[in-house]
């Protein structure tokens, strides 16, 4: 079984090599923007820039110097649209970009005499002096002086490019900020974003806000998987005579769980450093953490149906538990890629609902399938009046079902935390949910690892 494990472990980590050869450096913090097109938002034509979650710095007199000197910021460089060639024969209305805090979104836009909400000021609005026909609506925040921030600029006559002009925004409070290209010219409904990029810097470091506590996470992590496969790797050296095909499976998990730490860690960490995302890295990190879920599973199943216990070989049910954990394998690799490689935004992950399901369907028939060969399991030690193995089980059993309400409760949070915050407001807490869920397996891994720890009694 530990043998067919390995060779299937392989051929998955080959399928991974291929896709971080195959992939390019992924722009994080720096946003970058190539050939993007304007959709229609109502009255006005937009394209999403970006949103992160960014924490304040003071006030700097020196903009040029808000990089070296920590300072929040976001800058823009050279953002450039482009409109048709057979437009160029007149002088265009604006192209604006409009930078606000997740808190401010009801300052822009209006409406005249309480009719329908519009973005760009309409003829209504402007007799009534509340805006510039042909701009954005928007107001000032009483809150944050100076936001929400707009940047303008315009096609001139017979010129097919028009550039935003570079420069940094400091931010002095915290918030999750968004930006909006946004053109109000329905004369410019093809116009797109040909060029350039903004960089969005937090105090320290460009990790988007919501992501930069899950790099210390990982760090304490990382450290409790080394203090774990210390106390691990010690017994197994200890009692090497004594180990059995069981504690090799666990052994493989826990030197998956330690790679992928340190990947997620050292991911975060040049991410912080550089803003940019390395995608090799990145696919890593995902096919490390997606390996050692499906082990762990096969584990906790092959474990549940007494393998090295109550029974020497799997039989006939081998091939089905590999294809099991093959399956999950690509499903949950597939969802990981999507949800993590090439994110560029600080907003919650949006993963396509038939990539999701897969998974959560596999999950399902993997806790059914665990109960029933522990039921089974069970019934066949206490026949057999094995009082130790029997103990054993129990508490295996109990730690199990303990962790399937727990993460049933969790899911239920998470659900509600979503509904509750469809604008991303709470971003500063958004991080503890996929750390519980790391923090939950690990508890369950020490859980096994105390239960089956190699001694001289492990082969009786």
């Amino acid at each position: 079984m530990f043998r067919l494990l390995l060779r299937s472990m392989s051929s998955l980590f080959l399928f991974s090599a291929l896709f971080s050869i195959a992939g390019l450096l992924v722009e994080g913090s720096v946003h970058e923007y190539k050939g993007e097109k304007f959709v229609g938002r109502g009255n006005a034509l937009v394209v999403h820039g970006g949103s992160e979650g960014i924490y304040f710095s003071r006030p700097s007199s020196n903009l040029t110097d808000m990089a070296a000197n920590g300072d929040a910021f976001i800058r823009f460089e050279k953002v450039t649209f482009r409109r048709p060639e057979d437009l160029h024969n007149f002088t265009s209305g604006l192209v604006q970009a409009i930078i606000f805090e997740v808190e401010d979104r009801e300052l822009i836009g209006g409406s005249a005499y309480g009719g329908q909400r519009a973005i760009c000021c309409t003829p209504d609005l402007a007799k009534l002096d509340a805006c510039t026909q042909g701009e954005i609506i928007h107001r000032p925040s009483t809150t944050n002086p100076g936001f929400p921030y707009v940047l303008t600029t315009s096609f001139s006559l017979d010129k097919d490019m028009a550039i935003l002009p570079s420069r940094s925004i400091e931010i002095t409070k915290t918030g999750m900020y968004n930006l909006y290209f946004m053109i109000c010219d329905p004369n410019l409904k093809d116009v797109v974003v040909e060029e350039g990029k903004t960089i969005w810097k937090n105090p320290t470091g460009y990790l988007p806000g919501r992501m930069a506590p899950l790099m210390n996470f990982y760090a304490f992590m990382s450290i409790s998987f080394v203090i774990l496969g210390i106390f691990w790797f010690s017994q197994y050296a200890r009692f090497w005579k004594e180990v059995f095909p069981l504690q090799n499976c666990i052994t493989l998990v826990i030197t998956l769980g330690m790679f992928e730490m340190a990947l997620w860690y050292f991911d975060y960490a040049e991410f912080n450093e550089t803003g940019v995302r390395p995608t090799g890295t990145t696919v890593w990190a995902v096919t490390f953490g997606t390996v050692k879920r499906t082990v762990a599973r096969l584990v906790i199943l092959i474990v549940s149906m007494g393998y090295g216990v109550v029974r020497p070989t799997l039989g006939g049910l081998t091939s089905k538990v590999l294809m099991l954990g093959g399956t999950f394998f690509l499903t949950s690799e597939v969802l990981e890629l999507v949800e993590n490689v090439g994110a560029v935004s600080d907003i919650s992950g949006k993963a396509i609902l038939f990539l999701v399901l897969p998974v959560a369907l596999l999950d399902a028939f993997f806790i059914l399938w665990v109960f029933k060969s522990l039921s089974a399991t069970l019934n066949k030690l206490q026949a057999r009046r094995m009082m130790v193995k029997l103990d054993i089980y129990r508490k295996f059993t109990n730690a199990l079902a303990v962790a399937v309400v727990v993460s049933v409760g969790w899911i239920c949070y998470e659900l509600y935390f979503k509904s509750r915050d469809v604008y991303n407001e709470h971003w500063q807490n958004a991080w503890v949910i996929p750390a519980f869920w790391q923090f939950l397996s690990f508890s369950l891994l020490c859980v096994i690892c105390a239960l089956w720890a190699p001694s001289q009694n492990s082969m009786r």
